[in-house]
């Protein structure tokens, strides 16, 4: 099993005409990949910047805007204790994702790529910057977890679930994408999840920091985060172009047609935990539902992830994903493309 392991790909390796080809770059030249990691020394977070303390517990830990349940009326009805509470365990649920994220999502990736065990072809500084990726990776689960029991020190809520937590959305909805898949491209999933929560994850990152309502020691590590991750998100754009030049145009179709869903994985709200969270305030099952409805209705989850996954949905545009119809259809049909795309 453990020879099996170190020796298998995450992609079947390409070996056709089609894995000789060289993504362009933006100015239209062929390969010719440079990385943003030449002062990975001097500007890593794990390098540069230590844990952020939590020292200052309060009454908003978590923007309500963007967790829509603490700003119902059948919430904020019960008092500013139930949206305190409900913003915390927001923030414990964005804390433990960001950590299962890169445990369980973007580390194996980027360990595979840095021992040339991505089934692409790519270029030997990329494979010595994924092992930047790693550490860096490492380091923001290291921090996120740290962080959070922090937070359950000081507030005396627990980082964990009852249950546990059980494994976070994303894996659920990955395997669905997996099994859509032809059996020879399986594995496919893991890159295209990767290079998808890469290249979204930096505009999310963005917005916390901003927010000067929150805690500064929280605002400031996610600010830390977001710094690595802006490096990452140039990384992941250029392996998104050496896969769609890896594929066979069948290939292109078939996994082209999954990438709304791999959007969606990663950006679709959590609402089970967002329900098991009403429940635990009172709320009766009916007015459960009638929260998450009104709270997250289904225009305005495809509006929200249209908004976020717009320089995503151009770069695949770039790579030649959206010139297969199929694909095309897939992305109008989730919603994904805006007039001009």
């Amino acid at each position: 099993m453990y020879r099996e392991r170190a020796t298998e790909p995450l992609l079947a390796a390409r070996t056709g005409p089609e894995a000789r080809l060289e993504p362009t770059t933006e100015s239209g030249e062929r390969g010719g990949y440079t990385g943003g990691f030449g002062r990975w020394d001097r500007l890593a977070g794990v390098r540069n910047r230590p844990q952020r303390p939590f020292t200052e517990p309060g009454s908003l830990y978590f923007p309500p805007e963007l967790h829509p349940v603490a700003l119902h009326p059948l919430v904020t009805a019960g008092g500013p204790e139930q949206v305190e509470w409900l913003l915390l365990r927001r923030l414990h649920d964005y804390l433990d994702f960001t950590t299962q994220l890169e445990a369980l999502a973007v580390i194996p990736v980027v360990t595979a790529i840095s021992r040339g065990r991505s089934g692409l072809r790519l270029p030997e500084a990329m494979r010595a910057d994924a092992f930047k990726i790693v550490t860096d990776e490492a380091w923001h689960a290291q921090v996120s977890y740290d962080f959070a029991q922090q937070v359950a020190r000081a507030t005396g809520v627990p980082a964990e679930r009852p249950d546990g937590g059980g494994p976070p959305a994303f894996t659920e909805r990955l395997d669905a994408i997996r099994d859509r898949l032809p059996h020879e491209l399986r594995g496919v999933e893991a890159l295209l999840f990767a290079i998808v929560s890469e290249t979204l994850i930096s505009g999310i990152l963005a917005e916390i920091p901003r927010d000067g309502r929150l805690p500064g020691s929280l605002r400031e590590h996610v600010r830390d985060h977001a710094e690595d991750e802006g490096r990452h998100h140039v990384y992941f754009r250029a392996v998104l172009r050496h896969l769609w030049a890896a594929l066979t145009p069948a290939e292109r179709g078939a996994v082209g047609q999954q990438v709304p869903a791999a959007i969606q994985a990663f950006l679709a709200p959590d609402l089970a935990r967002a329900a098991e969270d009403l429940r635990a305030l009172g709320l009766p099952e009916r007015s459960v539902e009638q929260v998450l409805a009104e709270s997250w209705p289904e225009e305005k989850i495809a509006a929200d992830m249209a908004g976020a996954a717009r320089s995503l949905v151009r770069y695949f545009g770039e790579a030649g994903a959206l010139d297969d119809p199929a694909t095309r259809d897939s992305f109008e049909s989730a919603g994904l493309l805006c007039s001009d795309a």
